[in-house]
C-alpha cells in the first residue's frame, strides 16, 4: 500500500451545523473533482444534507481536503449546474430546496465513490443477518375497517383510571426506588401476588422465589433457552408452532424437532427418544390452531420428560380466557418431578406495552435462572412492577379479568354467529378458549393466502398462518386452508361488518 492509497488528512468538513465526510483517493480513475461531486450529491440524495443546509465555502473545502481551490470550485459549479446546490450572494452556498426531477434516476444509474470504495474485511455480511424473526402487526393495519389480528387486546378495556391511581400512589415515595437498582428477578411484592394468583387460577403452587419477572414471553423464551439449549441439542416444537419461540431456540443452536398437532394437542407418540431435550408447548390454547391438549396427553408428556431428563417450556399466553367449562390444570400444576418451566404474561389481559411477564422455574434451577437473568439485564421497570403488584393485591385485577372474560365471550359468539350467517356451518378450532379461533376454509373458497389478500383489499384484516407468526414444517398439514381470526379487539358490530365485507369480497 502506498501513501496515495490512504485517506487524505482532515476528511471531516464542518460548515455551520453540518459535517461532510469526504474520502478522496488518488488511485481512483475518477478525478478528485468528480469524487467531491459524487459524494456531496450522494449526501443530498440519501438525506444527509437537506434543502437549505449550508455548505462550506470552496476555500474551506480546498484547505481542509488538501486540494486546489480550483478543484473545489469546479465540483461546486457542476453541482450548481445540475441543480443540487445554489449560492446566495454575500451569504453562502446551500443545498437546493427542490432537487431536479432526474436526480433520483441518475442516482440509481451511476455508481458513486462510496459504492466503488473497497469493502472493509468482515463487512460482507452483517452479524445476525441470518437470524429469523417473527412478525408483528404493522401500524398501517389501523386503517382497516375491521382487523381480526391475533393476540391484541382491546385498548378500550385497559383499566386506565385504576392504573393511574396506582402509578400516582407509588410515585409519592418513588425517589429511592427509581434511582436504585432492584432485584433482577423482580419486585418481591409482584412475585408474591403472582404466586397467589396462580394457585387457584392455574393450579400452579409456586414459591415467590421460583418466579422471575421478565419483559413478556419472548423474554422468557430467551431466558430459558440461554440456560438450557446447547448447540446441536434437540428442541421439540409443535407443528405448526409460534415462530417467536422456535426462532429463539434455533438462534441458540438447537436442532428443531417438529411434532404434529391434532384436535387433542401435541401427538405425544411422535416425541423423540433422546436424552436432555427441551420441549416448547402451548397446551391451554395451542398456537396457532387453538386446540387444548387433553389431560391424558399432558400426563404422557410429563412422563416422557421424566424418562428422558427433558425440560418443558409451557407457554400459557392467553389462559385467562376460557369460555366453555373449567380450564384444565396447567401442565406445571400437574408436574411432580420439576420438569416444567412455566411462562405467563400480562400482555394479553392488560397490554403488551407494559412489557411484563413471568417465569416459574423448577426449584432445582431457581439459582441458575436468577444468575442468567442478571446476565441478560438488571431487571424490569420498578414503577410498572409496583403498580401491577398493587393492582393485583387490591382485587382489581381479578375483577378486570372477569369483566373482559365476559366481554370477550360475547365477541367470540358474535364471530361464530357472523361466520355461520354469511358462510353457513363452519369448521372452527380453538373457540373454547383464548383470543382467537381458526376457521378451516370450506371447499369452494380460495386458500387462506388468497382470502387474506381479498380481505385486505376490502378493508378487512384476516390472517393466514404465515402472517400470524406461525411456523409450519410441511405443506401437507392443511395449513393452507386455515384462517386465524382474532376477535377480542373488535366490537360485536365491527365483527359483523367485517365478516359481511369479507363475504362480499369473496363473492365478487
Amino acid at each position: 500500500m502506498t501513501i496515495s492509497d490512504l485517506q487524505r488528512p482532515s476528511p471531516m468538513v464542518r460548515s455551520g451545523h453540518v459535517q461532510l465526510s469526504i474520502i478522496l483517493r488518488e488511485t481512483y480513475k475518477a478525478t478528485l473533482q468528480t469524487q467531491i461531486f459524487d459524494q456531496i450529491r450522494s449526501m443530498i440524495l440519501n438525506g444527509q444534507l437537506r434543502g437549505d443546509d449550508p455548505l462550506p465555502t470552496t476555500r474551506e473545502l480546498s484547505v481542509q481536503l488538501g486540494v486546489s481551490r480550483n478543484t473545489a470550485v469546479l465540483a461546486y459549479e457542476r453541482l450548481i449546474a445540475e441543480g443540487y446546490i445554489r449560492t446566495k450572494p454575500y451569504v453562502g452556498t446551500f443545498v437546493s430546496p427542490d432537487l431536479p426531477d432526474t436526480a433520483f434516476l441518475s442516482a440509481r444509474g451511476e455508481e458513486t465513490v462510496e459504492k466503488t470504495a473497497p469493502q472493509d474485511v468482515g463487512e460482507a455480511e452483517s452479524p445476525g443477518a441470518a437470524l429469523r424473526t417473527h412478525q408483528l402487526a404493522k401500524p398501517d393495519r389501523r386503517r382497516l375497517a375491521a382487523d381480526f389480528w391475533v393476540g391484541r387486546p382491546d385498548a378500550r378495556t385497559f383499566p386506565l383510571k385504576a392504573w393511574s391511581q396506582h402509578i400516582k400512589g407509588r410515585l409519592k415515595s418513588a425517589s429511592p426506588r427509581l434511582t436504585s437498582y432492584s432485584d433482577p428477578a423482580g419486585l418481591l411484592e409482584l412475585r408474591q401476588a403472582i404466586a397467589k394468583h396462580l394457585a387457584p387460577a392455574r393450579g400452579v403452587i409456586a414459591d415467590p422465589e421460583q418466579i422471575i419477572i421478565v419483559g413478556g414471553c419472548q423474554d422468557g423464551f430467551n431466558l430459558a433457552g440461554r440456560l438450557l439449549v446447547t448447540p446441536g441439542s434437540t428442541a421439540v416444537v409443535e407443528s405448526p408452532c409460534y415462530q417467536g419461540a422456535a426462532y429463539v431456540l434455533e438462534s441458540l443452536g438447537a436442532k428443531l424437532h417438529p411434532v404434529p398437532v391434532d384436535r387433542d394437542g401435541l401427538d405425544v407418540t411422535k416425541l423423540p427418544k433422546v436424552d436432555g431435550a427441551l420441549a416448547y408447548v402451548t397446551p391451554s390454547h395451542q398456537y396457532p390452531i387453538g386446540v387444548t391438549m387433553s389431560l391424558q396427553r399432558r400426563i404422557e408428556l410429563l412422563a416422557w420428560a421424566t424418562q428422558y431428563g427433558a425440560y418443558i417450556i409451557e407457554d400459557d399466553y392467553d389462559s385467562d380466557f376460557r369460555f366453555i367449562g373449567s380450564p384444565l390444570t396447567a401442565l406445571k400444576g400437574l408436574d411432580r418431578n420439576e420438569r416444567v418451566i412455566y411462562l405467563g404474561t400480562f400482555s394479553k389481559c392488560m397490554g403488551p406495552g407494559l412489557r411484563l411477564g413471568y417465569v416459574v422455574a423448577p426449584r432445582r434451577l431457581v439459582e441458575s435462572f436468577r444468575r442468567m437473568k442478571m446476565l441478560m439485564n438488571n431487571g424490569q421497570s420498578w414503577l410498572e412492577q409496583a403498580a401491577m403488584a398493587d393492582f393485583m393485591s387490591s382485587g382489581e385485577f381479578g375483577r378486570h379479568l372477569r369483566r373482559i372474560r365476559q366481554l370477550y365471550r360475547e365477541r367470540r359468539d358474535a364471530l361464530l354467529n357472523a361466520l355461520t350467517k354469511h358462510f353457513g356451518p363452519c369448521e372452527v378450532y380453538g373457540d373454547q378458549a383464548g383470543m382467537h379461533l381458526v376457521w378451516k376454509l370450506p371447499e369452494g373458497l380460495p386458500d387462506a393466502a388468497e382470502v387474506e389478500t381479498r380481505g385486505l383489499a376490502a378493508g378487512v384484516g384476516v390472517i393466514s398462518l404465515a402472517t400470524g407468526s406461525a411456523l409450519r414444517f410441511g405443506k401437507d398439514d392443511g395449513g393452507d386452508r386455515m384462517l386465524m381470526l382474532g376477535f377480542v379487539a373488535l366490537t360485536e358490530k365491527e365483527i359483523e361488518d367485517g365478516v359481511a365485507r369479507l363475504a362480499a369480497a369473496l363473492r365478487d
